[in-house]
């Protein structure tokens, strides 16, 4: 008898899984997400991948796994598989969503004047780097009128440390006739607090910056669920 990616076997489905399955589809075509406990949008997820079998206690391992919603699809591939019933196919398919939730949130900034849709820009750095399990410095590099030309991560590091060159984001900013940069870096322990290292940082690549008409608008630290803004603490 032959399994699906889950390991379970390909016998017939009870029938009250089925009709789970068709009442959670009516709900999303009648009302969307809304209304939808995070488990409940994981199974209808599942269900493209999971032909034959109930997909409600896998999408529960998952979230008492990771935490959230967004920590299901911010897990990295090798720990998913470790949840019992992810099989490869499913991992791509999460991580898939990751990357297309990412992909949109971006297009949304690149669509706008990133300063004036402040919440957009907060969003698609919460999907990028939030969940992230190592520092990274990301870099948001605007022209003069503050759309974004490009956005880039210049260094990776441990889980709490990025070695960050100042020169070098002032090079690359002047490579890309930027006028102004948003800083950003993420925090894999949840707490955002700014260390001295990242204010000392800050300050240099502003005076650094300053002289060759490049504005530094803001340095952003994510964490999960949550992040601070040097400007919003006056630290700028």
């Amino acid at each position: 008898m032959a399994e699906d990616d889950t390991g379970f076997s390909d016998a017939p489905a009870p029938a009250h899984y089925l009709g789970h399955r068709d009442r959670l589809r009516d709900r999303f075509r009648a009302h969307g997400a809304d209304g939808f406990a995070d488990y409940e949008l994981l199974e209808l997820i599942l269900f493209a991948t999971i032909k034959r079998a109930d997909t409600k206690p896998i999408a529960k391992a998952l979230l008492a796994r990771f935490g959230s919603f967004a920590g299901v699809l911010a897990a990295p591939r090798a720990r998913l598989l470790e949840v019992k019933g992810v099989g490869e196919r499913v991992a791509d398919d999460l991580k898939l969503l990751q990357a297309a939730a990412k992909r949109y949130a971006r297009a949304e900034v690149n669509t706008r004047d990133a300063l004036s849709s402040w919440s957009k820009v907060v969003d698609y750095l919460r999907a990028a780097s939030s969940h992230e399990e190592r520092e990274e410095f990301r870099i948001l590099f605007l022209d003069k009128k503050n759309g974004l030309i490009a956005d880039e991560v210049q260094q990776r590091g441990t889980v709490d440390h990025t070695p960050v060159y100042p020169r070098e984001v002032i090079r690359r900013a002047l490579e890309l006739s930027a006028t102004a940069i948003i800083l950003v870096h993420n925090h894999p322990s949840g707490d955002p607090t700014p260390s001295r290292a990242d204010i000392q940082m800050t300050r240099q690549i502003i005076d650094i910056a300053k002289p060759l008409g490049i504005e530094v608008h803001d340095h952003i630290i994510v964490a999960r669920g949550t992040e601070v803004s040097f400007r919003g603490l006056q630290l700028l």
